[in-house]
């Protein structure tokens, strides 16, 4: 796993933290790790975003039950299928979170940036559903929409809302239906969708890292 040389551990107001301060810091970036993932897990896909970014990425509240941390809490059975009831606590506490660590390092997050992959991923798709005005770009990588919000994507809250998604046809954890398929489900929200598709399995191609880097490059 590669992590940032220039990134830092730290714990803030209960949270596990890896960040990347700027020197010239122009927005925020949260990154949303998957399922089993912790805070090092999604630098991977950073290393050629602007340096003007400060990003963090905070470790996930729940032990996942084989390894590593997940954004809801153990249900047997629903591997796969966490729903909006199960993930909505972590993406309202995801918004907290950036607010009071914005202010305490004196960065504007009135809107910022978030990108996740697997699970991480469906929770982009949440807080972006669930707190529309906060989010400036979604990355939604190897994700999913989760169940439960239809009555919210009926109301439009992404209106005009870029959002970038990427996901592999041979993606056995996260077929590649489901990532169509949630596609309309963000373009019915409002969503403007740039899609990057490439025969790799449950990661991003070497391809759709470009797109997604030129699509947060502003």
């Amino acid at each position: 796993m590669r992590i940032e040389n220039d990134t830092k551990l730290i714990t803030f107001q209960g949270w596990m933290l890896r960040v990347r301060p700027s020197q010239n810091p122009k927005r925020l970036l949260l990154l949303i790790h998957g399922w089993t993932g912790d805070e090092n897990s999604m630098w991977v896909f950073t290393r050629g975003l602007s340096p003007e970014y400060w990003m963090v990425a905070p470790r996930a509240p729940h032990a996942a039950e084989s390894a590593g941390y997940s954004w809801r809490p153990p249900q047997p059975g629903t591997y796969g299928k966490p729903s909006l009831e199960t993930l909505k606590p972590a993406a309202d506490n995801l918004i907290s979170l950036v607010d009071a660590y914005s202010s305490s390092v004196g960065i504007d997050a009135t809107q910022f940036d978030v990108m996740g992959f697997s699970q991480g991923a469906a929770m982009v798709n949440v807080v972006g559903l669930l707190h529309p005005e906060r989010i400036r770009k979604m990355g939604v990588l190897a994700g999913f929409v989760p169940s439960g919000l239809d009555e919210v994507i009926s109301k439009h809250p992404l209106d005009g809302k870029p959002v970038f998604v990427a996901h592999g046809t041979q993606d056995e954890m996260v077929p590649v239906d489901r990532a169509r398929a949630s596609i309309e489900l963000l373009e019915k929200a409002g969503a403007v969708v740039t899609y990057c598709e490439d025969e790799v399995g449950h990661k991003v191609s070497a391809a759709c890292l470009r797109a997604l880097e030129s699509f947060l490059k502003d």
